[in-house]
């Protein structure tokens, strides 16, 4: 076992019963089927900008990621998202056309081109998290307040120690 798996799991000492741990595995594939199938992004494009695509919000949540750090150009985003550079093109030159994103000169190299959000894409990033923030109180609505904090520590946690794990197996994952 590596070491951040071990400050993860000193943190609860309690060994979880025979059922816990597949009654997780059971629940992270369910899970996985509806995250696959993209349903709070689909419920968020649905109430906050129908017309747009999941592509619309990859490529906008890749720009607002990347952009605190660097300059975000094409390449970056279809690097970022593992798709073709014409294809993030595409979608980068619609949202350009929505005015949810905009095209300028690079400051370190005027000969680049980069992508910034707009305000109009600032707007709809407010409105899409809004969306996402709704679902999730909604799925927890029913929920003892106690509840709810603890299952934010725990899949934090939780979270964390998935990352951790990962990223000491995957010899992809720079360490």
């Amino acid at each position: 076992m590596n070491e951040a798996l071990n400050r993860i799991l000193s943190k609860n000492p309690a060994e979880p019963d025979d059922e816990s741990v597949p009654r997780i595995g059971r629940s992270m594939g369910r899970m996985r089927l509806m995250t696959g199938r993209r349903l709070i992004g689909r419920l968020a494009i649905q109430s906050a900008a129908p017309g747009l695509e999941l592509s619309h919000l990859d490529v906008l949540d890749a720009v607002r990621r990347a952009q605190p750090d660097s300059e975000v150009t094409v390449g970056m985003i279809a690097e970022m998202l593992r798709i073709d550079p014409s294809r993030a093109s595409r979608v980068v030159a619609d949202m350009v056309g929505r005015n949810v994103l905009r095209r300028e000169a690079s400051q370190a190299d005027a000969r680049r081109i980069v992508v910034v959000i707009t305000e109009v894409g600032q707007g709809l990033l407010a409105e899409i998290v809004a969306q996402k923030l709704a679902i999730i109180s909604e799925i927890v609505s029913d929920w003892p307040e106690e509840d709810v904090d603890r299952f934010a520590i725990l899949f934090e946690r939780f979270i964390g120690g998935y990352e951790a794990v990962f990223q000491s197996r995957d010899k992809d994952t720079p360490g």
